[in-house]
């Protein structure tokens, strides 16, 4: 039986044996890929398809202290229809609010089939005791929550202490029970490649039904490098133990053009199988609009400005 690998600060994973060692990233190989992969071009026949597929996949997102049950009730109409005017166009995956906003998206989602998602521990800093962050996610749990998406304590991890960042991540995952589990990295902090894929094994051998990028907060948030270097990840992960993790980049994806770069990245890392919002989600807020925009074109032969479509 393989020794399950060891982290720097003697710590081990006490993940199934046959865990990938963590091993270095090569930061000039993965760019160098990552760029190169953003230059696959599909087939025009194939771009709606990955336009629909984008609008499936994508959590719209509002997390501002001005969020209001009115904001996230009208974000609810908008996420079960995207279009009015095109019913042909499929409902998002969740809606992610804040914890107290919760019953209100779910009022508004129920029997619709799209997903109530809420941050939580101490979200964005992750700067709070873990009691503070258990009963987050607990009242997140509580309130109605399908999927929580919790942040780990970058402060921890940077110091080395990486058993604590291990323990809070099995703590919440068991809190969460049924409830899915996205854990967010903060990748913007993390420094290099090497402490973004020492994170991502670290979430995963804890319990992380999906590893995401970014809280949106910081910057950079998601990049086409740092998700491949993810993708990798979970790639190893999936390889060695059978497990199925998802991914979420989050922050700065603006336009139809960057999700369908990360499709293709995607597709390319982890095969046909992670094409599905069950595996892969776009944390976002005005992407959208422009997915929406680029539809329209591809339907219609004419391109519409945003004036058409209500602003998140």
């Amino acid at each position: 039986m393989a020794q399950a690998p060891a982290l720097p600060g003697g710590f081990e994973l006490p993940l199934e044996p046959r865990l990938p060692r963590i091993g270095s990233v090569d930061a000039v190989a993965l760019e160098a890929r990552a760029a190169d992969l953003a230059k696959r071009s599909i087939k025009r026949e194939s771009k709606l398809f990955a336009l629909d597929l984008a609008v499936r996949m994508i959590d719209l997102t509002t997390l501002e202290g001005a969020d209001t049950p009115g904001k996230v009730a009208a974000l609810c109409s908008k996420a079960v229809r995207p279009d009015p005017v095109d019913r042909s166009v499929p409902s998002v995956a969740a809606v992610c609010v804040y914890p107290n906003l919760v019953p209100t998206a779910r009022q508004r989602l129920e029997g619709t089939g799209v997903k109530v998602a809420s941050v939580a521990t101490a979200f964005p800093s992750g700067q709070s005791p873990l009691e503070v962050k258990v009963a987050d996610v607990r009242a997140a749990v509580e309130l109605g929550a399908d999927e929580v998406d919790m942040v780990i304590d970058r402060g921890a991890f940077l110091s080395g202490r990486y058993a604590k960042v291990y323990d809070e991540i099995v703590r919440v995952k068991e809190v969460c029970g049924r409830t899915h589990l996205k854990v967010i990295l903060e990748t913007g902090e993390l420094g290099t490649y090497d402490n973004v894929r020492r994170a991502s094994l670290l979430a995963m051998a804890a319990g992380a039904d999906f590893i995401k990028t970014s809280t949106g907060k910081v910057a950079p948030a998601a990049t086409l490098p740092v998700t491949l270097c993810m993708l990798e990840a979970i790639r190893d992960v999936h390889e060695e133990t059978g497990r199925m993790v998802g991914m979420k980049p989050a922050g700065g994806i603006r336009v139809a053009k960057q999700a369908i770069q990360y499709l293709c990245v995607l597709h390319e890392t982890l095969g046909v199988a992670w094409l599905t919002p069950d595996l892969f989600r776009f944390g976002a807020s005005s992407l959208l609009n422009d997915v929406l925009q680029q539809i329209r074109k591809q339907k219609t032969g004419v391109y519409q400005s945003g004036d058409y479509f209500t602003i998140d």
